[in-house]
């Protein structure tokens, strides 16, 4: 792995999935909280009734839980669940590691090159751990768990760590199973998004934001900028923490590369791979092994769709999810 492939993966990694929201026409209860879970906190989401079955929502790199569109959550809420979306660890409201260092990307791909432990200030392994903990606080015995992403990766170690609190999954847009597949998947797309701002200089972060928007959404997105800054803005209001996503993008960059055949093929709830056409950052036989490993898992590839959460697919992405919920009955 070359040193400029890990800066470029650096530079992108700041928003991976995201998307706009809709109004919603049919009111669904809607709680927030804080939950102690693994020695940290976690901000959380939940709508719907808690007295029915769960579906855990898990956001990539540097999203905060609005990655999930409310009328996403809303309408899988309304088919009988409980949806819960949340702030993975340096991000949003949740502990972030304001005392840590940057991560040091030369050692991290030296580390990866000569296939030794690589020195990060956590894993996408405690982020799962961070997942089940948050269950156990809302005393939540099973879960459907969702995940995008790093937050697909994230989802895959849930269900292989805590086999017994997983009732489906579904992994969208990540890898992390055969480790050799290329870190980027259009590296020359992704080449238009530009260094990451000063930490203070919010203006450029949100262009840059658009920018990303634009380049992970795919040729057939045509992405409303208008949207996206209000998107983006409000999301820097509820939170700004730049910092939080290198540390998490280091994690995500481990994660592809550590190589989890093995741990995969142990799952055994009903899996569902979905993975876009058009994905710049994650080559879709990086999903199609994950399915592949895991038995009797299924593979979906839309035709179209990059590396967002976005408008265009959400109805189908939704009814995906609850085909593959209804398998676990």
């Amino acid at each position: 792995m070359s040193m400029k492939t890990v800066i470029c993966f650096c530079l992108i990694v700041g928003l991976w999935a995201c998307s706009a929201q809709r109004i919603s026409r049919q009111a669904i209860s809607r709680q927030s909280g804080l939950a102690s879970s693994n020695r940290i906190t976690i901000a959380y989401e939940r709508f719907g009734l808690p007295k029915n079955k769960a579906i855990l929502l898990i956001a990539g790199t540097n999203n905060q839980l609005t990655a999930w569109p409310v009328s996403f959550c809303e309408q899988l809420a309304r088919k009988g669940y409980q949806v819960i979306r949340f702030d993975n660890r340096d991000a949003g409201l949740s502990t972030k590691f304001t005392q840590a260092t940057r991560p040091d990307w030369a050692a991290i791909g030296q580390a990866i090159q000569a296939k030794k432990p690589i020195p990060l200030l956590y894993t996408l392994d405690d982020m799962a751990d961070d997942a089940a903990g948050l269950l156990d606080y809302l005393g939540i015995d099973k879960a459907h768990i969702v995940g995008v992403s790093m937050g697909g990766m994230i989802a895959q170690r849930v269900a292989y760590r805590h086999p017994n609190r997983v009732l489906s999954l579904v992994s969208i847009m990540a890898g992390g199973g055969k480790a050799d597949f290329p870190l980027l998947a259009k590296p020359a797309v992704l080449a238009s998004i530009p260094p990451p701002a000063l930490p203070a200089d919010t203006a450029a972060y949100t262009q840059r934001e658009i920018k990303v928007f634009r380049a992970l959404g795919g040729q057939a997105y045509k992405a409303d900028s208008t949207q996206i800054r209000r998107q983006v803005e409000a999301d820097i209001q509820r939170s700004f923490y730049p910092d939080g996503y290198e540390r998490q993008g280091a994690a995500s960059m481990a994660g592809f590369y550590a190589g989890r055949e093995q741990q995969l093929q142990t799952i055994r709830v009903p899996t569902l791979v979905i993975h876009g056409s058009d994905d710049p950052l994650v080559v879709p036989d990086a999903g199609r092994n994950v399915a592949a490993n895991i038995p009797n898992a299924r593979f979906e590839l839309i035709e179209g769709m990059g590396h967002l959460i976005a408008e265009p697919w959400l109805d189908q992405l939704a009814a995906l999810i609850l085909n593959n919920t209804d398998r676990a009955r």
